[in-house]
This record gives C-alpha cells, sequence and structure tokens, in this order.
C-alpha cells in the first residue's frame, strides 16, 4: 500500500496539474487545510531537481497569500470563521491567552509557526484577530516560509539523488519514522 502510495505520489508530481495544485494546497494550508504543502513539495523537487527553485517559490507564493487570507479572517470575521477553525484544530482556549501578549512578540510567533510543522493557520488567523501590523505579518511569513520551502528544495537538490534510492528501498521504515516525528510534534504542540 505504501510504495502504491508513493509511486502515486511520484507519477502526480511531474503531471501537467503539479504545480497549480502545489499552489492550492499551499494557499489553502495558510489558512484552513490541513496537509502541509510538503507532501507535494518533497516528491515535486525529488522528481524534478532541475526546478527545485521554482517548486519552492510557488509554494512560498501561494502560502503568504494563503496567509493573508487567514489574517482578514482573522481581522474581518474571527467569530464566524475563525473561531471555528481553532475549535476545530483543538486551539480554541489558546485564543484568549494568546492575544495577551501576541502583538508583543507576534513577528517571532509568525517566524515560530512559518518555519515548523506547528499549524500556520493558527497563526495567521491570530494575526489578524489581534490586529498584528500588516507589514511585520507580512515580513515574518516571507522570511518563514521562504527559509523553510527553499531550505528543503535546497538540500533535496543537492543530496535528493543520492536518498531517493535509499527512501525508495526502506519506503516502509521512513514512512513509519516520519509518522512517529509528526505526531511526537503534534503531541509536543498541544502539550506546550
Amino acid at each position: 500500500m505504501i510504495r502504491f502510495l508513493y509511486d502515486l505520489t511520484m507519477r502526480l508530481a511531474v503531471h501537467r496539474w503539479a504545480l497549480p495544485l502545489l499552489a492550492v494546497i499551499s494557499f489553502l494550508e495558510s489558512s484552513v487545510f490541513p496537509i502541509p504543502p510538503d507532501v507535494m513539495l518533497i516528491p515535486m523537487v525529488l522528481a524534478q531537481p532541475r526546478r527545485a527553485f521554482l517548486i519552492a517559490g510557488i509554494c512560498l507564493l501561494a502560502s503568504v497569500l494563503g496567509g493573508l487570507l487567514g489574517y482578514i479572517v482573522g481581522a474581518l470575521a474571527f467569530d464566524q470563521f475563525g473561531a471555528p477553525i481553532l475549535q476545530f484544530f483543538g486551539q480554541e482556549h489558546a485564543a484568549d491567552e494568546f492575544i495577551k501578549t501576541y502583538n508583543q512578540y507576534g513577528a517571532w510567533a509568525v517566524l515560530f509557526a512559518g518555519l515548523t510543522p506547528f499549524p500556520y493557520k493558527i497563526i495567521t488567523i491570530l494575526s489578524g484577530a489581534t490586529g498584528l501590523s500588516l507589514p511585520v505579518f507580512v515580513v515574518s511569513s516571507v522570511i518563514a516560509r521562504g527559509i523553510r520551502f527553499y531550505l528543503i528544495a535546497i538540500l533535496l537538490w543537492r543530496y535528493g539523488g543520492s536518498i531517493k534510492p535509499l527512501i525508495e528501498k526502506h519506503l516502509g521504515l521512513v514512512f513509519t519514522l516520519a509518522l512517529v516525528l509528526l505526531g511526537t510534534i503534534y503531541l509536543l504542540a498541544k502539550i506546550l
């Protein structure tokens, strides 16, 4: 099953609609969608290393634009849309505590969420809800998401050819380790 999904993902990574789909996923992930764009970014760069920087750039642009949507949702419609999204992710209790100190440390929060697997959409919505300076939000988002997506692209562009056979040979182990890592990060984010 894992091999089938891997092969399917690698075939989709070179499909003519792969870049637009990556842009849509990156855009939606920044405001409402729970799956990170890395799921497409990584196989796309592995499948087409010559396009690594283009792929990362599309991911970055769409992600920041999606972050602006999350910011707008937080600023204009937090009660109608933002609060239910936070509630869906189990973070509604964090909003009150977060708003108290958010504007003081908002740029750092955006940087942290943009670089890590922490749900970036929570930060985008709260940035709008707390009235974080829009230029601070945009600059922090570009820096954080740029570092994240371009670092992945550079590493896979440089080392992807040599690690791809290893990943394919030990696909089950790699998949299991990735799930354990994501689960651990998720649990730590909920605890902290």
